[in-house]
This record gives structure tokens, C-alpha cells and sequence, in this order.
């Protein structure tokens, strides 16, 4: 099980399964979301994911067609990305966790829009878009 939660602690929630599918984003949206060079995401089941509280804290964003990104309403901490494709998972901001998910980014995704001022520097491959299948 892993716990997290936002900077303020309103939202907190835990993870009660395997994690997958870790990756740095490196996308515009990603970017300024997180304030940052990319956004790390891990993949959870939404049936392994319970809010424990902060459920009015949550906002969502429609940032593109069929895909909304949650955050606290109070400090602005990115939460998840969700997308319609996919509803039975969540895409966890691995910043928001306050235990070792056991999982480690496999790559680099959306390298085709990362911020000029940032070089990557470690050895996982990197995607232009979306990896292929």
C-alpha cells in the first residue's frame, strides 16, 4: 500500500495495489501543470485507488478531448490524469505519494515538446508521443 496526498493535506488517498507503467511526461500540458521540466505518472486500477479525504477539494481540468486532470482547490497540487480511453485507471502524479510506490519511470514520454532548457540525462528511452504498442 502506498498513501499520498497534496501539499496542504486536504486530499489524501492510498494506493492498495501494483503501480505500473511509470513515465516522465514531457509534454506542454504535463509541463505546466507541474510547474516543471515534465510530470511523473504512474498507473493504478481505479478499483486499488481509495480517497480517504478532500473529495470537495477536487477539481478537474478537460486539458484535451476525452482526458481531465485533476487538482486540490485549495494548494493547486497536481493530483491525476484520467482519461475516458481508459476508466478503469488512473494515472497518479507519483510527487503526491508519501510512500515508495515501488515502481520506476521507464521513460520519457512526449520528448518532441520537452523544454528547451532541459536536457535528459539518464539513459531511458525516450518517445517522441506516445509509445508505440
Amino acid at each position: 500500500m502506498a498513501k499520498g496526498s497534496c501539499l496542504c493535506r486536504a486530499v489524501r488517498f492510498e494506493v492498495n495495489g501494483p503501480f505500473d507503467r511509470a513515465s516522465h511526461c514531457h509534454c506542454s500540458m504535463c509541463r505546466k501543470a507541474h510547474g516543471a521540466a515534465f510530470g511523473t505518472y504512474a498507473r493504478v486500477k481505479q478499483s486499488d485507488f481509495k480517497l480517504l479525504s478532500g473529495a470537495e477539494d477536487i477539481a478537474a481540468y478537460a486539458s484535451s478531448p476525452r482526458t481531465k486532470r485533476t487538482f486540490c482547490r485549495k494548494c493547486g497540487s497536481t493530483l491525476q490524469f484520467l482519461s475516458e480511453k481508459f476508466p478503469q485507471e488512473i494515472d497518479i502524479a507519483l510527487g503526491t505519494l508519501d510512500d515508495d510506490p515501488g515502481v520506476r519511470p521507464v521513460m520519457h514520454i512526449f520528448t518532441g515538446s520537452k523544454a528547451p532548457w532541459y536536457e535528459i540525462g539518464d539513459r531511458l528511452p525516450q518517445h517522441e508521443g506516445w509509445p508505440k504498442a
